[in-house]
């Protein structure tokens, strides 16, 4: 643990999900690999994409509507539109595979493996102070297991603007009725988690888990006010 900023107490304790409570790259890529494999057997006229096809719907729905990006199930949802539109299919044929693909995706985008030592770690937590996930992505705390830690969760666009805007972070302390400057945000992207939160006003905890050396990552431009290796080394602060 190292600390970069004198820390002031703190009442509450807003985590990321992807990448900081667990492992995201394998759930990730997994998932784009069963739904391209989905998308292939759900039609002839998809035998032959690629995922090269699918990037290219999803960069003509960004063209079309540059903000969609905050909202990356809608986002994922109009490129599915997009890509059975293009290829002739009616509107019912649409609306039908637009939804089995979502539900597809959402199947493998929640099979996440959450490490015991986090849950035991957020188990301690909740013990002792509010926990809220505030997310830039898609997965559900409640189909890995982590709700029941979580006072709630927030997800961008749904409840704002993506990090590192101040929308959620200023959501959460307004549901949490706290000044915002007494909850510590843990979060893994220097940019998103740690940035997102100082200009918000929260203070911040860039966990650290590849070793990174901070004074070399061009993505953060602020220092958080402690890193740490693990998850579990957050207990030693209450």
């Amino acid at each position: 643990m190292r600390f970069y900023r004198p820390i002031a107490p703190f009442a509450a304790m807003t985590f990321d999900l992807d990448d900081t409570l667990y492992d995201n790259h394998p759930v990730i890529d997994k998932t784009e690999k069963e739904v391209l494999c989905f998308i292939r057997q759900y039609d002839a006229k998809f035998g032959h994409f690629g995922h090269e096809d699918l990037y290219i719907y999803r960069q003509a729905v960004l063209e079309q509507e540059p903000d969609i990006y905050h909202d990356v199930t809608s986002w994922r949802r109009q490129s599915a539109e997009l890509m059975f539109t293009h290829q002739g299919f009616n509107d019912e044929e649409i609306v039908r595979g637009m939804s089995e693909i979502m539900s597809c995706f959402m199947y493998w985008r929640n099979q996440i493996t959450v490490p015991e030592s986090t849950h035991k770690t957020l188990s301690t937590l909740a013990e002792k102070m509010p926990l809220v996930a505030i997310t830039n992505g898609n997965a559900e705390p409640a189909a890995c297991g982590l709700a029941p830690y979580f006072e709630f969760v927030l997800k961008a666009g749904i409840d704002g603007r993506s990090k590192p805007y101040p929308d959620m972070y200023q959501l959460a302390a307004e549901r949490l009725n706290l000044p915002i400057n007494q909850i510590l945000h843990v979060g893994d992207n220097l940019n998103t988690d740690v940035e997102g939160a100082l200009c918000s006003g929260m203070q911040a905890c860039w966990i650290n888990i590849e070793n990174k050396n901070l004074m070399q990552e061009s993505e953060g431009r602020l220092v958080p006010h402690i890193e740490i290796s693990d998850l579990a080394s957050l207990v030693a602060l209450i």
